[in-house]
């Protein structure tokens, strides 16, 4: 796996090297249900490397937040993790106990949330919680808690930044709360960020300009981010490496180059036709037909096969394995051939 990103972050961008500072293997997440089990992540496989933006992208029940979520403990009632490690600087994640996990947390991985109403104490000020991110880490004092809090907020284009520390969340425009979250993740200067959603609820103005100030931000101090959208666009502007994720399963990853112009798997292809894209904004959008299945068993073939023009009876009675099919592209169909297949 190691290997396999080396030579990803190679082809995606020269500027990025070395051993990955987070590696996913095998990770398996159930939720227990009166209905039964849901098997929302089946066996993800992902590597990130230092200040290696990747994106997580497919439909919604695809998986992408709850694997974040499972690697920091975040799961909920009813959730598990039932397999795999999330080897983190030498340390697995998944084997770490709660008080240790909470030090990482909110530390040295830093999270953006997607529901803005999850992220913020309603009855504390803003610059109160995102100094206290700091403080309940033990980094710096109260006092110079506070002050690092209000630059933070100046960076992020929070104007008025002393005044703006003082007040609550109700009180800010979504846009305002999402940067002050993004001020919150990066306090600790994190060596990770998960990003779940960021933009979500902004209108497309302000999306840009908050998807500008975290990758800006994070840039310049070469932290890595994990990325979760809907948007190809937002992750074709900011992206490094692309993950597909579909039934709880990776279908398709690939350096960003490489995605853009020669996207492999069905699903990646049907997620590309039904994307508006503003280069050929008179195309038609084509909905991928059918729907994402329930997850109430684990997989026993391909997921995508009832929605796939290109299935065959072998889709039908085999999962295909996570294949490389190039220096920067695995492909997890058995339709698409690998790089030592005839």
């Amino acid at each position: 796996m190691a290997d396999f990103v080396a030579e990803t972050i190679t082809g995606a961008n020269s500027g990025l090297s070395g051993q990955p500072v987070l590696d996913v293997r095998g990770l398996v997440v159930e939720f227990e249900r009166a209905d039964g089990t849901i098997h929302a992540v089946n066996g993800v496989d992902f590597a990130v490397c230092p200040g290696e933006w990747i994106g997580i992208i497919g439909e919604s029940g695809s998986g992408k937040s709850v694997t974040l979520m499972s690697l920091l403990g975040l799961l909920g009632d009813g959730g598990r993790v039932t397999r795999g490690h999330a080897w983190f600087e030498g340390t697995d994640l998944l084997q770490l106990p709660n008080r240790r996990l909470r030090s990482v947390r909110g530390n040295e991985i830093g999270v953006v949330f997607q529901n803005l109403a999850e992220g913020f104490n309603p009855y504390l000020p803003i610059g109160v919680q995102i100094a206290e991110t700091l403080v309940s880490h033990r980094l710096c004092t109260r006092r110079t808690a506070h002050r690092r809090a209000i630059e933070l907020m100046r960076e992020l284009g929070i104007g008025d930044a002393k005044a703006r520390f003082h007040q609550y969340p109700h009180e800010l425009s979504g846009g305002m709360r999402q940067r002050a979250m993004i001020a919150s993740a990066v306090a600790s200067e994190p060596k990770v960020i998960f990003a779940d959603e960021p933009t979500t609820a902004l209108d497309s103005t302000v999306q840009m300009q908050v998807l500008a100030l975290l990758t800006d931000i994070c840039r310049k101090r070469g932290t890595s981010v994990v990325m979760v959208t809907h948007d190809l666009g937002v992750a074709a502007h900011t992206c490094d490496r692309i993950v597909v994720m579909y039934a709880g399963m990776v279908m398709e990853e690939a350096a960003i180059d490489e995605f853009l112009q020669h996207p492999m798997h069905p699903y990646t292809l049907g997620l590309r036709a039904a994307s508006f894209d503003p280069d050929q904004p008179d195309r038609p959008l084509r909905p991928i037909p059918g729907y994402a299945p329930a997850l109430l068993e684990a997989p026993h073939s391909c997921p995508f096969a009832p929605r796939c023009h290109l299935a065959t009876a072998r889709c039908r009675e085999h999962v295909p394995a996570l294949r490389r099919i190039g220096p920067a592209h695995r492909v997890a169909c058995h339709h698409v051939q690998g790089e030592n297949e005839t």
